[in-house]
């Protein structure tokens, strides 16, 4: 028990530590003023090319969904997501060293032998299709869709609606993306910090007050116009736990039929049944799916 107290205080210093360093130093993979940066690129593009012309400059909940934006992306970490990633990770190696094992022993292949290149790619391929899994989880388990509903009360889309999210989300997330991403070996940190701010960039583009769809290309990469139906109130009959479930990747979506865009979605109406019950402080939606059976 002492290790993991010792594992939970140095998670704590050492993300407090990285954070301050963050916001003190810049580098090129600077998380902190990557996100702005980003945040603000994508918010100019929505303000010289909008798609719903009548939307608002500072739409309805955009400082709620740019106080989720920083409190997801960090302090989230700080609070929670560090220690309980740095406990799972130790809890798996020492289930594992009773058996004489580790996780190294499942390892299929390290991707560190490839070239960077092609490391690059299986990263985001992997990281992205469990994602999709774990983001049709979301939809299709009860207990799970009613902590996935905060990010669906959204009701005018814009590039901070993509981190409105309940903490516990990332939580899910992690846990499933990281035996997959252990047995096939670990990444360069250029790898991690590239795929990481391809997919913020796509993920607020997907969200943002922008038509495009990008082209031929709609067919490999998530849009704007394909994500707006993902957040459509009124969802097809044989369809009832979702559509359109890619994170940055699109084709997912085509490979196994999930894909939905009958027509033009700019004016749907978004969130879901019984969503004007839902609560519309920070507080309240947090605590939402406790509250609710």
């Amino acid at each position: 028990m002492e290790k993991y107290f010792k594992l939970f205080k140095d998670s704590y210093e050492g993300y407090f530590n990285y954070l301050w360093s963050e916001i003190t130093s810049f580098h090129w993979d600077n998380y902190f003023y990557g996100l702005i940066l980003i945040s603000l690129l994508v918010w100019g593009l929505e303000l010289i090319f909008p798609w719903r012309k009548n939307q608002k400059i500072f739409r309805k909940d955009f400082w709620l969904d740019t106080f989720y934006m920083f409190f997801n992306f960090f302090l989230l970490n700080l609070i929670v997501l560090i220690f309980l990633s740095n406990a799972t990770e130790q809890l798996l190696n020492d289930g594992l060293s009773v058996f004489g094992l580790t996780v190294s022993d499942f390892q299929i292949f390290d991707v560190d032998d490839f070239p960077f290149g092609l490391s690059l790619l299986v990263f985001f391929l992997v990281s992205d299709f469990v994602q999709w899994n774990t983001h049709r989880l979301l939809h299709r388990v009860p207990f799970l869709w009613n902590f996935h509903k905060l990010h669906h009360s959204v009701k005018e889309m814009g590039f901070a609606a993509h981190l409105r999210y309940h903490w516990m989300e990332p939580v899910v997330y992690k846990s499933l993306l990281y035996i997959p991403l252990a047995v096939i070996g670990g990444f360069e940190v250029e790898a991690v910090a590239i795929v990481h701010f391809t997919a913020l960039t796509i993920g607020h583009l997907n969200h943002a007050n922008l038509g495009w769809d990008y082209g031929i290309l709609k067919y490999v990469f998530n849009n704007p116009k394909m994500h707006i139906w993902h957040h459509a109130k009124t969802l097809p009959k044989n369809a009832q736990y979702g559509v359109n479930y890619g994170i940055s990747l699109s084709i997912w979506d085509y490979i196994f039929k999930t894909k939905h865009i009958p027509h033009d979605g700019r004016d749907i109406e978004l969130g879901f049944d019984g969503d004007e019950n839902f609560p519309k402080t920070f507080g309240s939606q947090e605590l939402y799916p406790i509250k609710t059976k």
